[in-house]
C-alpha cells in the first residue's frame, strides 16, 4: 500500500471516530435536559417566596427552569393535598396557574 493511501486510510478513521463522539455529545445534552432544571439559590428564593404568596401557603415541592409555558414553574402542595403549577416569569411575576390534580383539556 502507498504512503499515501496509508495516510487517508488513517485520516479517514480519525475524522469518523471524531464525529461519532460530537453525535454522542449532542445526543447527550438533549432539550429535555435542559427544560427539567431545578431552580436553584436566590432564584429558588425568590420562586418560592412568590409562588406561596400567591397560592396563600402550602410547600413548594417541586421547581423548573427554562418551563415551556414560563421561565420559571414552582409546583405547590396546598394543606388539603392537591398540587398547583405557579408559572412565573424573570421577574417573579405571576403569569398563570394550573391544577395538576385536573385533567388536561387537550
Amino acid at each position: 500500500m502507498k504512503h499515501r493511501t496509508k495516510y487517508l486510510i488513517a485520516g479517514l478513521g480519525v475524522v469518523g471516530v471524531v464525529g461519532a463522539g460530537a453525535g454522542i455529545g449532542v445526543a447527550a445534552t438533549s432539550d429535555d435536559d435542559e427544560a427539567e432544571r431545578s431552580i436553584t439559590g436566590v432564584e429558588l428564593e425568590q420562586a418560592s417566596e412568590a409562588a406561596l404568596e400567591h397560592t396563600g401557603g402550602g410547600r413548594v415541592t417541586d421547581t423548573e427552569i427554562g418551563d415551556e409555558e414560563s421561565l420559571y414553574e414552582v409546583e405547590v402542595t396546598l394543606s388539603d393535598g392537591t398540587q398547583v403549577d405557579v408559572q412565573l416569569d424573570e421577574n417573579f411575576t405571576v403569569v398563570g396557574v394550573e391544577d395538576d390534580d385536573q385533567p388536561d383539556d387537550d
